[in-house]
């Protein structure tokens, strides 16, 4: 299955909680921090919740 490879680019300060807690559970921390997911459903829903806040690359196996 393909990875996809997730960025924190916009700060969290302001965002409503719901949006908070899906970064959270992503796996971001800090600004800049990036993480490695499985291309599944349940993550495009998460990415697609917060998707003004991150930067998606796919990566190619």
């Amino acid at each position: 299955m393909a990875k996809l490879k997730i960025t924190l680019t916009r700060s969290l300060i302001g965002r409503p909680e719901t949006q908070r807690r899906t970064i959270q559970a992503l796996g971001l921390r800090k600004l800049n921090s990036t993480v490695e997911h499985e291309d599944t459903p349940c993550i495009k829903g998460m990415l697609h919740k917060v998707e003004h806040l991150i930067k998606v690359e796919k990566i190619s196996e």
